[in-house]
């Protein structure tokens, strides 16, 4: 069972339109609790999870300090993993049609086209770490010619930059021959990415000489050092997860039953620790080795003699990049831009605009440092992704208590129960917008823009993720409680709307007789 599924064609005019975001059938939902585990293990292993591991222990934590850190976040995004989940398997819909229960039909747009964009971002980011493997497989020669120095308005090398755009045309090669092949590819880049990972743990034992030396280094923050670096490390190790939390009904909505959904997912915090283990020891190992700490994966490939380790490494690298980017990173947004604008976008349309959206982040400046990788690109966009996982969260929750009408998710009817007003609630888009407004003198701080802002408003931003989500519940839940919203408690009937799309009408009532023991769960 894949749970990848993106549109190859595009076909579909809206939400309502587009078979992609039909609710799944009985038939459809076949992921067990071991796919669910599998979809996890896929995304944790790799080279940003490594990074973010690895860049702990460069910022002055030791390695168990740096594990506490990473279980800490994924234990505490457990919780809104598995509440964001729930929907997606009780009702079968997906992330974009969820959201109009509590943005409304077009406010639902605005988010979405928010969740894009990081995933633009994170296509960008990938696709440079595979333009940095190609790089590293390239002549000693070149590697060390005039073509390999960075520019200083660039900040990169044309050959890197060379690099980069060669490993972005042929994932754009292969996204327009279609997904088939890249699903079927998807079941060995996690194995292969493990074995690279233990192989890589393996030579960092034998040169350290065993795990003593591996993990010898201390910490080196003093207590009021440590807490200044703790909550924005754990903003961003949530955050790292944040979007894919956010949109998780795009996966749950397959599994077997919330059985599944939940133990399949319950594994993430020893998943990610057990590879954060890795990145943190391998990390601790290169100050006995190199005599400096090299938290990028990429730049101690550089360092390791021994083409052999090279030829191996950066194929497989390569691999899980183009198998979980393209997935991941590339289908949700397409599928956003058909859904935004039907009339003028198809699925490689949107696919090609994506591609193009992510070289604009320029991700070689993102991923240049711990700084800006981790607290400022993983913290910054988490004050994003919190507030509207908050509001989505209290809406269903609190304000609907679970209950949700499916035909009128997928009505544009101006009469119809998620419409709000004029597509818009209100409410909710000013809860986003209050829970991010206090989080952005933090971030123009954080980038340079204002020179200096009061210590609470940084505090504020180092845990912007944390803020907004439980300021946007709050503030949603009080105003909600004075307003009165139409459509304020989901209806447990189903009626057909005579808005919904012809072709929709029989599948909803195959879904609504046949689904039963979903909505009771």
């Amino acid at each position: 069972m894949s749970l990848a599924n993106g549109n190859d064609d595009g076909g579909g005019a809206a939400p309502g339109g587009n078979v992609d975001f039909y609710p799944t059938t009985p038939a459809q939902r076949t992921a067990t609790a071991w796919d669910m585990a599998g979809l996890w293990i896929g995304l944790v292993v790799g080279v940003p999870s490594y990074y973010l591991a690895g860049s702990l222990v460069e910022a002055g934590m030791s390695w168990w300090q740096g594990v506490a850190v990473v279980v800490t976040a994924k234990v505490i995004l457990l919780g809104p993993l598995l509440a964001a989940a729930q929907p997606g398997t009780r009702y079968g819909v997906p992330f974009p049609v969820l959201a109009r229960a509590a943005f409304g039909v077009r406010g639902a747009h605005v988010v979405v086209l928010l969740r894009a964009l990081v995933a633009c971002g994170w296509f960008g980011i990938e696709t440079w770490i595979g333009g940095q493997a190609i790089f590293l497989l390239l002549p000693a020669s070149l590697r060390h010619s005039p073509y390999a120095t960075p520019l200083s308005w660039l900040a990169t090398s044309p050959l890197e930059l060379a690099s980069f755009l060669l490993f972005w045309a042929v994932q754009l090669t292969l996204l327009w021959k279609g997904m088939h092949g890249i699903r079927a590819l998807q079941k060995l880049s996690a194995p292969v990415l493990a074995m690279l990972a233990a192989l890589l743990l393996g030579w960092a034992y034998s040169r350290a000489g065993g795990f003593g030396p591996m993990l010898s280094l201390p910490p080196r923050l003093s207590p009021p050092e440590f807490w200044a670096l703790f909550f924005p490390s754990l903003t961003a190790n949530v955050g790292s997860w944040a979007a894919v939390a956010l949109s998780i009904p795009d996966f749950s909505r397959y599994a077997r039953s919330q059985a599944d959904q939940v133990a399949g997912q319950l594994g993430l915090p020893l998943f990610m620790g057990a590879f954060a283990f890795v990145g943190l020891a391998v990390t601790s190992s290169t100050m006995v080795i190199f005599g400096r700490v090299i938290s990028n994966p990429i730049e101690l490939l550089s360092m390791i003699d021994g083409t052999l380790a090279k030829l191996l490494a950066v194929p497989g690298i390569t691999l899980a990049v183009v198998t979980t980017n393209i997935p991941a990173n590339v289908v949700a947004p397409a599928n956003a831009l058909v859904s935004f604008r039907p009339a003028t976008f198809s699925f490689r349309g949107g696919a090609l605009l994506t591609a193009l959206t992510a070289i604009l982040f320029q991700p070689w400046r993102i991923f240049r440092s711990t700084d800006s990788f981790v607290f400022t690109w993983l913290v910054g966009y988490s004050a994003v992704m919190g507030p509207i996982a908050g509001v989505l969260l209290a809406d269903y929750y609190v304000v609907r208590r679970m209950e949700l009408d499916v035909e009128e998710l997928y009505s544009s009817s101006a009469a119809g129960r998620y419409y709000y007003t004029g597509g818009y609630n209100v409410v909710a888009m000013a809860t986003v917008m209050a829970s991010l407004a206090p989080v952005v003198p933090g971030f123009l701080h954080k980038v340079r823009v204002v020179k200096s802002v009061p210590g609470a408003l940084v505090f504020i931003y180092n845990i912007s993720w944390f803020f907004g989500f439980f300021s946007s519940v709050g503030i949603y839940l009080v105003i909600s409680a004075f307003c009165s919203r139409r459509g304020g408690r989901g209806d447990c009937q189903v009626n057909l709307s005579s808005s919904s799309p012809p072709a929709l009408e029989p599948l909803l009532r195959h879904w609504r007789i046949n689904c039963r023991q979903f909505i009771s769960l």
